[in-house]
């Protein structure tokens, strides 16, 4: 059997992170995906969809990414469901992440750090878009890949 997501979107809203009571985070997120083609209107149309992430690259998200923010997710589609307020059963839809990819870098706090380094400043461009400079966040992060 498989299951894989990849999607590739902007974040809604700001990334809402909270810990179990054991004290493993988990964070959840919404990216808008746009859709390929567009409607009779002539206007472009997306979908939004939740994603639940676990542990360090919770944290990380919650600390890296906003509303905005440019963001693809590698994971799993997982089904839930529970018991509404009003009794009525509710049914869930979650892509669970196993990986998280920052696909800009941050805006002002990055920008500002890095100029004050003497690391030289790297130019770095995406074929869809305008160059930018002195980019620290990486493209694919992973528990492993971070100092802390």
């Amino acid at each position: 059997m498989i299951n894989r997501v990849v999607l590739v979107g902007r974040l809604t809203k700001d990334v809402d992170l909270k810990y179990t009571p054991s004290g493993v985070a988990m964070a959840r997120l919404t990216l808008a995906v746009n859709l390929t083609f567009t409607n009779q209107q002539g206007e472009k149309e997306a979908n939004f969809i939740n994603c639940l992430v676990w542990r360090k690259q919770a944290e990380n998200a919650a600390n890296y990414l906003s509303k905005g923010s440019l963001a693809g997710v590698e994971g799993r589609i997982q089904t839930g469901s529970y018991e509404g307020q009003d009794g009525k059963r509710v049914y869930t839809t979650d892509v669970v992440a196993d990986s998280v990819q920052f696909l800009e870098p941050r805006n002002g706090k990055a920008s500002q750090n890095n100029a004050s380094t003497s690391q030289p400043q790297q130019n770095y461009t995406r074929v869809d878009e305008e160059p930018f400079e002195n980019s620290s966040c990486p493209v694919k992060v992973q528990d492993d890949d971070l100092p802390f």
